[in-house]
């Protein structure tokens, strides 16, 4: 069994309090840090948690309990002070995302990993929800052929309150690194240069633009259109978003979380141009998963730490992801194409 402290537990901590409690016992709370004593008393209140387990901070809960790892659910602006304190403890570390608020803290973060060759962990559950499993095994079983161009489009108008409404970019910044790094998981490829332009509609609740348009060119010859609103006014898409993949041999889509495939069987004239042939759309059927989101990650964060196992979003991998993000914000705020910084 191991044993973590949560830093954390409201909000977002919601979904990690209940993860760990249904772990089967893989794992197990030995502490808590909740800087609001109206949250701690709340929660210990409605998850039936030992009070005094729960610390002002991870220093004063380090010194008191024995710890395997540590869960970080902190706002992103505290990612680098908790990662620190745990590294240099020697506590392998899984960081909710982003993994910091800033480009340089989130390298800060590599670069202590990389020091004290602690392992340190983020959580991009998108990759693990069952659709999106199920469309990286098309994908990946190379059926359609090469891959062109990726239309990606996602609109949703979360009421949120609290730190994501002041942020200057809130849909890149705390959304679209779900949708960079899954760009980057079915592609199996970076960006080489971005392009992006952001608004805000008159309408939004957000201080930030909450409405961008990006345009990715990877290393592997794809271009991927990104559409998306965070304050979007109806017909709203999944959280895992719309996607549409051009293939040499067809299309896959995700809609309404359904995958689907169309495959080319062959070309004929019509009156002035070339028709493609097609089979019938497919609906596929979802890939089967032991464990989705947050439990997928929780367990192989278990692996890695007590069989060495390498994780798939290490924070040295996902640097990769999040650096999708800045460099879409410095294109936002200069006007122009921005080549790769990570």
């Amino acid at each position: 069994m191991v044993k973590v402290i949560q830093v954390g537990i409201g909000g977002m901590g919601n979904a990690w309090i209940n993860t760990v409690q249904s772990s089967g016992g893989e794992v197990e709370f030995s502490g808590f840090v909740e800087v609001s004593d109206a949250i701690a008393d709340e929660q210990a209140k409605k998850y039936g948690l030992d009070r005094s387990l729960i610390f002002k901070s991870l220093p004063e809960a380090l010194k008191a309990v024995q710890a395997d790892g540590v869960i970080n659910v902190t706002p992103p602006q505290f990612h680098k002070e908790i990662s620190f304190i745990a590294l240099e403890a020697g506590v392998p570390v899984l960081s909710e995302k982003p993994l910091a608020g800033t480009l340089e803290d989130a390298q800060a973060i590599v670069q202590k990993a990389n020091e004290t060759g602690v392992l340190h962990m983020i959580t991009q559950n998108y990759r693990y929800h069952q659709p999106l499993y199920t469309l990286k095994q098309v994908l990946k079983s190379g059926h359609l052929g090469t891959i062109s161009s990726v239309t990606v489009e996602f609109f949703k108008g979360p009421h949120f309150g609290g730190f994501r409404e002041e942020m200057p970019y809130p849909l890149i910044i705390d959304m679209s690194i779900h949708h960079f790094d899954l760009m980057r998981y079915f592609l199996e490829s970076d960006p080489i240069s971005v392009y992006g332009r952001s608004w805000n509609p008159p309408w939004s609740w957000y201080s930030g633009d909450a409405s961008a348009s990006v345009s990715l060119a990877f290393a592997n010859g794809v271009t991927v259109a990104y559409n998306g609103s965070w304050c979007a006014q109806g017909q709203e898409t999944p959280w895992n978003a719309h996607w549409r993949f051009e293939c040499a041999k067809g299309v896959v889509t995700l809609r309404e979380d359904q995958v689907y495939v169309q495959r080319v069987t062959g070309y004929e004239s019509g009156t002035g141009y070339r028709q493609s042939l097609h089979d019938p759309i497919e609906q596929i059927a979802l890939a089967p998963m032991e464990r989705m989101a947050q439990a997928y990650l929780l367990h192989e964060f278990v692996e890695a730490v007590t069989q060495g196992k390498a994780p798939a979003t290490t924070c040295q991998d996902n640097i990769k992801s999040l650096g999708i993000v800045f460099d879409v914000v410095k294109s936002f705020e200069t006007g122009t194409v921005v080549q790769s910084s990570v």
